[in-house]
């Protein structure tokens, strides 16, 4: 049911978001690709593995925390595919400090990434859906957008923002064919989280195994990283006719995080 409809995918350049494209891809939906400050190598060759799927592969390099260029993107995708169907907001940056030592500068960078750009796609993407009547939208939060860890305080306070916004969205188009759900994986292994575990191993002068290892012990019983493969699973679930009722929901994939 997904062939031939057209998505946007923030920060689908790597990691989460580059499986999610990969995911709808595979299933005939035509992708707007999305990242900033990307290499041309790396543009070309996100571009060349979603059109292997056979559908249309396109970039943006929208810098999501300007309300100005994403509508920018929002036009492009509809004159590069005829609609916009399909609105995954998963662009996100991270900084670790306590509260009392935290920049300000990274504060309103994280609100702005990780928040505000899934409301200014949120409000373009709205209109164009009632007027079709069909429509997803799916935020990735985080299971930091349902319980709190220390030193990630804007981090904690953009994902828990995001499950509210996703909430207020879906009871605002409920009755117009859209949904609105949130994604709220545990660990995975993206170039993010890969950059926290190589702090620890160099703070604590161990392996990145090992380091790995004390991450998962922490926090994930399951003891295994979610994949962005399961993400894209889950994503295309909430896209499905099987989930047309399902809105308003934040669903954990956290290997039992939790859960405690």
């Amino acid at each position: 049911m997904l062939k031939g409809k057209s998505a946007i995918v923030t920060g689908s350049t790597s990691g989460i978001g580059r499986g999610i494209a990969h995911a709808l891809a595979a299933q005939g939906v035509n992708i707007m690709t999305n990242g900033f400050g990307d290499t041309p190598e790396t543009i070309a060759t996100v571009k060349s593995e979603i059109a292997k799927f056979g559908v249309k592969a396109e970039y943006n390099p929208a810098d999501v925390e300007k309300p100005e260029q994403i509508d920018a993107m929002v036009d492009a995708t509809i004159k590069a595919f005829g609609s916009l169907d399909i609105v995954v907001n998963n662009a996100g940056i991270q900084f670790v400090a306590p509260v009392d030592q935290f920049p300000l500068d990274k504060w309103n960078a994280i609100i702005a990434t990780n928040l505000s750009s899934a409301f200014y796609t949120s409000r373009r993407a709205v209109p164009l859906m009632k007027k079709q009547g069909w429509g997803r939208i799916i935020n990735i939060a985080s299971a930091h957008g349902l319980v709190a860890s220390e030193n990630k305080v804007a981090y904690v306070a953009a994902k828990h923002g995001i499950v509210g916004l996703t909430k207020v969205v879906a009871l605002e188009t409920a009755k117009n064919g859209i949904t609105c759900n949130a994604i709220c994986p545990g660990w995975v292994l993206t170039p993010l989280v890969q950059k926290q575990i190589d702090a620890i191993a160099a703070q604590k002068k161990v392996s990145n195994d090992e380091a790995a290892k004390e991450i998962l012990q922490e926090k994930q019983p399951a003891m295994q990283f979610v994949t962005p493969e399961q993400i894209g699973g889950l994503v295309l679930f909430l896209c499905s006719d099987d989930a047309k009722l399902i809105t308003g929901s934040a669903y954990s994939i956290d290997g039992g995080w939790v859960a405690q």
